[in-house]
């Protein structure tokens, strides 16, 4: 399961942005994994749920967006959004297309935990 060295990698980078900002923790983490990026939502949110202990996205929950895959076509120059099992370019069929969107793994958000909540003290 990479998902869980992918997590590992994760909260590497969560530490990281927690001692650049001064916080305590970390409180919410949306990626984004597209349908194309190798990556199985399902097992990345078990492989976070184990990585985040006892660190400072323990209590951290994880938001996963899945974007749909994007070709541009150079034949016609649009640029569409497709299935991930048919990259071909719905306005003229053509099969030499660029992927541009879809396999992206992507740290989009972090919302941190700057101050102890009075109410968890």
């Amino acid at each position: 399961m990479h998902e869980l060295s992918l997590c590992q990698n994760l909260i590497d980078q969560l530490n990281a942005l927690v001692r650049q900002h001064g916080a305590l923790a970390v409180s919410r983490v949306e990626v984004q994994a597209g349908p194309l990026s190798g990556v199985e939502p399902q097992l990345l949110e078990t492989a976070f749920l184990m990585a985040r202990e006892g660190t400072v996205a323990a209590n951290a929950e994880l938001f996963i967006e899945s974007p749909a895959p994007r070709v541009a076509c150079p034949d016609c120059g649009t640029e569409s959004t497709v299935t991930a099992n048919n990259l071909t370019c719905p306005q003229c069929g053509s099969v030499d297309t660029t992927l541009t969107g879809g396999h992206e793994l992507i740290l989009a958000r972090v919302e941190l935990i700057s101050e102890q909540d009075p109410q968890t003290s």
